[in-house]
């Protein structure tokens, strides 16, 4: 039972710790819009057309990134695998 009441005061306050050492900044609609404007100033239409290019791998704001061909959705277009 100890150990119960001990997570419940202890999470909240490394949750809070952690928020507060990382501040993420507030990303505005227009930081976004701009960011999609620059994504779609070029296109691909998949990654073998990407590697082609030699332009692999692709990153979430870089020219031509398209979220379908971000597999996994960790910001990073036709990444390798190994």
């Amino acid at each position: 039972m100890a150990d119960d009441s001990f997570l419940k005061i202890a999470a909240p306050l490394v949750v809070l710790t952690f928020l507060g050492v990382y501040n993420f900044p507030a990303v505005t609609e227009e930081e976004i819009a701009a960011r999609d404007a620059v994504e779609q100033s070029v296109h691909y239409s998949g990654c073998r057309e990407v590697r082609a290019a030699d332009k692999a791998p692709l990153y979430r704001g870089d020219p031509g990134y398209g979220e379908h061909m971000d597999g996994d959705g960790d910001g990073i277009a036709c990444e390798d695998y190994y």
